[in-house]
């Protein structure tokens, strides 16, 4: 089976990008680790799966696939990502595209400076929309792990996001403790891991593990996650540049019921073919 492929990156968050809208494209667990393989493989952190709409009111649907081939509700970088390839690649002349995800309809906004704003929707704070073992809703939860206690907000950008305060992310133990939470039964389909150090009210660095791949350069959910936990902790403001790994993103949030609004860039690396 020939595969023609996009390579495409968002702040160093990398996906390969397939063109599903004319026939259908279904890879097997083995097919999608293998082109997520970064030495025998294309190499991605995700597998973005370009689709004909499902419902009239969207134009197209969106599949995401990981690295160890789970598949995912959402991503963020991916989504800026996927605009950027519709619209390059002519499936599409609009600068305002509407996508249906496996956790519903999101809208990407393709900026006059190249930038892509999205409407990740609003965030879903309920336990057990992530979901998470919780009595209820609280700002706060304290979370066992054999690194000992540590403290987490939670919250659910159509995946599962826990994020942890830190004083300084180049010392924060993302490689050890991301696994452990992302891992704890108390996250029965596991959880993607944000380490937030505050700078001022308007910008924070970030670290994130994410689920089924492990640190990334920079996860958009991620960001989104990390600034609504760091509003409702009542550390930072409506606006927030994220400064992550792989570059920046401005993530706004006006507060409870309001959509999260992320805008950053999505660049295409190559294209290509691959025998599976």
């Amino acid at each position: 089976m020939k595969l023609h492929f996009t390579k495409m990156q968002g702040l160093g968050n990398d996906f390969v990008v397939l063109d599903a809208t004319r026939e259908p494209i279904e890879l097997s667990e083995t097919q999608l680790r293998h082109l997520a393989d970064r030495r025998f493989g294309v190499g991605c952190d995700q597998i973005l799966l370009v689709e004909p709409p499902r419902d009239a009111q969207t134009d197209f649907y969106y599949r995401i696939f990981n690295a160890d081939a789970s598949e995912v509700e959402q991503c963020g970088n991916g989504a800026r990502c996927f605009a950027r390839f519709v619209r390059d690649h002519g499936l599409t002349n609009r600068d305002q595209i509407r996508v249906g995800t496996a956790r519903g309809p999101i809208t990407l906004y393709l900026e006059a400076d190249g930038q892509v704003r999205v409407n990740m929707g609003a965030p879903r704070l309920d336990p057990a929309a992530l979901p998470f073992e919780a009595a209820g809703r609280a700002l706060r939860y304290r979370l066992e792990t054999p690194e000992g206690e540590v403290e987490i907000g939670a919250v659910s950008m159509g995946n599962p996001h826990a994020v942890l305060q830190v004083a300084d992310v180049a010392t924060a133990p993302v490689a050890s403790l991301g696994p452990l939470i992302e891992h704890h039964p108390r996250f029965p389909r596991r959880v993607n891991v944000g380490f937030m150090a505050v700078r001022h009210r308007g910008e924070i660095d970030l670290r994130v593990h994410e689920r089924g791949a492990g640190e990334t350069l920079a996860c958009g959910t991620g960001a989104c996650a990390a600034v609504v936990v760091g509003r409702l902790w009542g550390l930072l403001d409506e606006r927030v540049q994220v400064h992550l790994p792989g570059g920046d993103l401005v993530i706004s949030w006006r507060g409870e019921d309001e959509p999260v609004w992320m805008t950053g860039p999505a660049v295409e690396v190559f294209e290509g073919d691959i025998e599976l």
